[in-house]
């Protein structure tokens, strides 16, 4: 894939985003590419040529995002329709999806203008809620669905099917369904398993659970789960990657099932995902001169 036409989009409330997005852009000028910035980007930085997101994704062959992984989920679900490849620049600390960080920024674009590349297809999900056969809440997200209790309910009770077979009624503070992507997410913080993001799979995890056994359980890719919100107390909240949520009530149905869109994300050209979950998670290096085993 040849990149000539590279998009920017940035978190404009971070500090400094203005001036790394303008040394982006010259360079990438520089280099003879074109360059569209997002609206909020171009107003942050005083251009007048901002490109809203759906004419952004038909004009460009990559996306370059400034910001850290809450960045990239609302991009992901904003560009989710495009198939446009996206590349994650941390301002910060290393992030789980924005892999490159900012002191490898130049490197990284040469290497990808070059066509040394490779992409990670990320499996979405696609969530409907309804009440009485209206539609109450839906969209699509790449890390997780979460229905929690309200603020002042008690448990809830969530009644679970996959492809229509009942599974179990959950009383629990809630319920996490969760890509590979998302299980390094909430679902981690809650028990769950890690996944390896080129997998196809869902998380089903119950949120403390009043019953012990009901444990976390990883389903195949193609079921359809179906959740029943059963309370006598003030409903629940539906949360799409932590980041836009709808009210539920009692009676409410929550059908999640894999999306047909997928989010293409650039691979870093400097560490692969075995080194973000060591860095991250604070996992042991590789073994030092005192290991029994080394040489």
């Amino acid at each position: 894939m040849h990149i000539k036409k590279i998009g920017i989009v940035a978190n404009i409330a971070k500090e400094k985003s203005s001036a790394y997005v303008i040394r982006l852009r010259d360079w990438l000028l520089h280099q003879g590419l074109q360059v569209f910035l997002d609206d909020a980007v171009a107003i942050r930085i005083g251009e007048s040529t901002g490109l809203e997101r759906s004419n952004l994704a038909a004009a460009v062959d990559l996306i370059v995002v400034f910001g850290g992984d809450g960045t990239m989920l609302r991009v992901a679900r904003a560009f989710c329709g495009y198939n446009i490849p996206i590349l994650g620049i941390n301002i910060g600390g290393l992030g789980y999806l924005t892999e490159v960080n900012l002191n490898e920024m130049i490197n990284a674009l040469g290497m990808i203008i070059e066509g040394n590349f490779k992409t990670e297809k990320r499996m979405m999900l696609d969530v409907v809620a309804d009440r009485h056969g209206e539609t109450v809440g839906e969209g699509t997200v790449l890390n997780e669905v979460v229905i929690n209790r309200a603020n002042l309910s008690r448990i809830v009770e969530l009644e679970t099917a996959i492809n229509d077979r009942h599974l179990a009624t959950f009383k629990a503070d809630g319920l996490i369904i969760a890509t590979p992507t998302g299980s390094t997410a909430y679902s981690l913080s809650a028990g769950g398993p890690i996944i390896f993001p080129e997998q196809n799979a869902m998380i089903l995890n119950p949120i403390c659970a009043h019953t012990l056994t009901n444990r976390p359980v990883i389903l195949p890719e193609d079921v359809r789960v179906k959740v029943i919100l059963w309370t006598k107390e003030q409903g629940a909240t539906l949360t799409l990657d932590g980041q836009v949520s709808f009210t539920l009530k009692s009676g409410d149905t929550i059908r999640v099932q894999k999306s047909r869109y997928v989010t293409t994300l650039v691979a870093s050209p400097h560490r692969d995902y075995l080194e973000i979950l060591r860095t991250k998670l604070g996992w042991g290096g590789l073994p030092t001169g005192n290991h029994p085993d080394a040489d």
